[in-house]
């Protein structure tokens, strides 16, 4: 019996360390959809792209990556996008972000190293920006520390 129970702590151990550990560029290769993007605000929880913020991460096995994030209740332009009214350009600009590039992993960080080819949002074009994250499973947990954000995405099956 205790050589069963031994065996269990340390499959258990490996299990839970696998999950630590084995965060590299290529455990996020593939789809992952959004799950969630809080933020802390004067000891407030926010919702940063409203209740059931849709948004897709691509990361590509030849370092490459996309990432695109909206509000579920965008408005339709009244007539079309070319033709919006500023009120409704506002709305969508406020409510959306796309951006792409390449990264890597820094693995002694426990950080993705984004450098950003394109955005929506002009500023970051040209960044380089690190974010600490963690794989469970099919989670993955970004976090944002200029921001104090947390966005959720699991992988696509």
């Amino acid at each position: 019996m205790g050589g069963c129970v031994a065996f269990a702590i340390l499959v258990a151990t490996l299990l839970f360390t696998s999950n630590i550990y084995a965060q590299t560029a290529k455990d996020l290769v593939g789809s992952w959809t959004l799950i969630s993007n809080l933020a802390e605000r004067d000891g407030k929880t926010v919702d940063n792209f409203g209740p059931n913020p849709r948004g897709l991460a691509i990361y590509h096995s030849n370092g490459h990556y996309s990432i695109i994030v909206m509000r579920a209740d965008l408005p339709k332009f009244t007539k079309s996008r070319e033709n919006a009214t500023a009120d409704e350009s506002l709305t969508v600009t406020k409510g959306s972000l796309a951006y792409f590039g390449t990264y890597t992993v820094d693995q002694a960080g426990r950080a993705i190293v984004s450098k950003i080819e394109g955005s929506t949002f002009p500023n970051w074009i040209g960044e380089t920006q690190r974010r600490p994250f963690r794989l469970s499973g099919d989670e993955l947990k970004i976090i944002n520390p200029l921001t104090s954000s947390t966005v959720v995405w699991r992988r696509l099956q």
